[in-house]
């Protein structure tokens, strides 16, 4: 991955906990569709496992279960994730549990984020919104909203 960063969307990245180590796969199909949409472009790909003493293990793809299909993936490592990395991601799982780790560029920012930095412009920040804050948000204007008032909820 020795792309020009100038010419590069926002990176982000992903921990997807699987309780119990359980991969189904339900979710491949359209992380694949993104990718081939070039939506996004798969950076780093990770799988992780925290075993019930606290302790973090690396899993290689083959290692994650015959149930998913992941070979697709396989040398997705631009260097972006390290030990260091991996185990700040088992930091957020219960013990016991799985995750997959995955940096991601999103390309369809990257013609604005190209035209933002020739303007001089630099993005400093970004963030999500956690689903249960984004519901408790919605509710609270609801309630604030005169009666009969949906506070612009869907």
């Amino acid at each position: 991955m020795h792309q020009d960063i100038a010419d590069m969307g926002p990176v982000d990245y992903l921990i997807v906990e699987f309780p119990g180590s359980r991969m189904t796969g339900e979710g491949l199909p359209l992380l694949v569709d993104l990718v081939d949409r070039g939506i996004i472009r798969v950076l780093d790909l990770a799988f992780v496992r925290k075993g019930t003493d606290g302790s973090v293990e690396a899993l290689e793809l083959r290692d994650t279960g015959d149930e998913v299909d992941l070979t697709m993936f396989e040398g997705a490592s631009s260097g972006l994730l390290d030990q260091g990395d991996l185990e700040d991601a088992c930091a957020a799982l219960e013990a016991g549990n799985s995750a997959a780790v995955l940096v991601y560029e999103n390309l369809w920012a990257a013609p604005l984020a190209r035209a933002l930095r020739r303007g001089g412009a630099e993005l400093v920040a970004s963030g999500r919104i956690p689903m249960d804050s984004l519901v408790a948000s919605l509710d609270a204007a609801e309630a604030a909203a005169p009666a009969g008032g949906t506070a612009g909820r869907r």
